[in-house]
């Protein structure tokens, strides 16, 4: 009876570090280093040039940002924002998500704010645009833990979007603007 106390006792602190430390806390490290047993996933801070995607409520979230409003699903650090690149940079699409399949695709270039996401847009499950940011480019199918990479050769404000999850929020900015950062615009337009 003793181990088994003991194993039930790890079980409930686990459970209750958890609760107390939510999923920002298991992610960063500071929950006792218990995520991989609680099946978390999403890093802290995504490396550089990094966008992450998954459902909003798998955990990135949705945000309203003030300049552009409802984003939600694709993050550079760990929650929803809108996103930011200078031009030329090379960047990896990596999905979050330990069981569902996303792609990145873009909707509208030369978006002004608000952003205005088409209410039905065909998007392409199939990868488009040659690995190179622009209207109609599409990373084709990511499927869990995987990576694409894309380059943001052209400047300009990009309203993007998953082709499996569009209707259920999964849909961001992206500004490739030298000095560009990410969250709120700090840039004029």
């Amino acid at each position: 009876m003793h181990k088994y106390g003991a194993a039930v006792f790890t079980f409930a602190l686990t459970c209750a570090l958890a609760a107390c430390g939510g999923r920002d806390a298991l992610v960063s490290g500071t929950g006792a280093g218990f995520a991989p047993s609680l099946g978390l996933h999403a890093p802290a801070l995504l490396p550089k040039n990094t966008i992450g995607e998954e459902l909003p409520g798998e955990g990135v979230g949705t945000k309203t940002d003030p300049t552009w409003g409802l984003v939600g699903g694709f993050t550079q650090t760990s929650k929803a924002q809108v996103l930011a690149f200078p031009p030329g940079s090379k960047i990896t699409i990596r999905n979050l998500s330990r069981s569902i399949p996303h792609t990145l695709n873009v909707v509208v270039a030369g978006a002004k704010p608000p952003a205005k996401f088409p209410s039905n847009p065909t998007l392409s499950f199939a990868p488009k645009g040659n690995g190179k940011l622009a209207l109609g480019y599409a990373s084709g199918q990511i499927n869990p833990g995987s990576t694409v990479s894309v380059t943001l050769s052209k400047a300009g404000t990009y309203l993007i979007g998953c082709a499996f999850h569009y209707s259920e929020g999964m849909r961001d900015v992206i500004r490739v603007v030298a000095g560009a950062t990410p969250g709120p615009s700090t840039i004029s337009f």
